[in-house]
């Protein structure tokens, strides 16, 4: 048994590694391209820049519909809370008022915010961590009655694991709580076996709807 869970945490490490090299070929071809994505803009704006401007989000008119109305979290004997409804995608502009705190998928600005094992101090906007979430990075969110100790531990983990984040989040209901795409869970603290849990499944995982998608180059706060 801990042979297998070995072996199944290797390979979900080297396929993380593998998408960390991928994201960073894809940023310096990104790189390459920006002179040449100058000129088109330019260009762009001498006989028409209207279009670009309107074409740099899915939602022009800033439409918050994050369709909350049909939903709800079902619990599995593991502890974690399976969101059983729709959960849009959509890129939008203006606020979103999600059902869950902290939110676990729906509508989200279209800038993620970092997850390269980004630890943040101050509290993040909804929109750019779920817009991380759909990446298929591991959210770690506590309140203030989270222990120093859990809190410093559970940021040394986030800081080497490629796709997670950490911040705080006054709003939920438990002092530490583990948000991925669709699903989420309370801990006790970081000696929690359902961190380690957590963290194995769905970093990077089945859930994920863009896998490989990237978590670096996006809003850094």
């Amino acid at each position: 048994m801990g042979s297998a869970k070995k072996s199944s945490s290797q390979a979900r490490q080297a396929r993380i590694a593998e998408m960390r090299r991928a994201e960073q070929a894809r940023e310096r071809r990104g790189r390459l391209l920006t002179i040449g994505v100058s000129a088109v803009v330019v260009a762009g704006l001498v006989v028409g820049g209207v279009l670009l401007v309107r074409s740099g989000s899915d939602d022009p008119g800033g439409t918050a519909s994050d369709g909350k109305g049909a939903g709800t979290f079902v619990t599995g004997e593991d502890g974690v809370r399976t969101w059983k409804g729709t959960l849009s995608r959509n890129h939008v502009t203006k606020d979103v008022t999600y059902p869950m705190k902290p939110p676990v998928g729906g509508d989200h600005d279209q800038v993620w915010m970092n997850c390269d094992g980004d630890v943040y101090d101050k509290a993040l906007d909804d929109k750019n961590a779920v817009h991380a979430l759909e990446h298929g990075a591991v959210w770690v969110t506590y309140t203030d009655q989270a222990p120093k100790a859990d809190v410093d531990a559970l940021a040394a983990k986030v800081e080497k694991t490629p796709y997670s984040l950490m911040s705080p989040y006054q709003g939920q209901r438990d002092p530490i709580m583990l948000s991925a795409w669709g699903h989420q869970r309370t801990v006790t603290g970081a000696d929690d076996p359902a961190v380690d849990a957590f963290f194995e499944k769905y970093v990077q995982g089945e859930q994920t709807p863009e896998p490989g998608a990237a978590c670096t180059g996006g809003r850094a706060k």
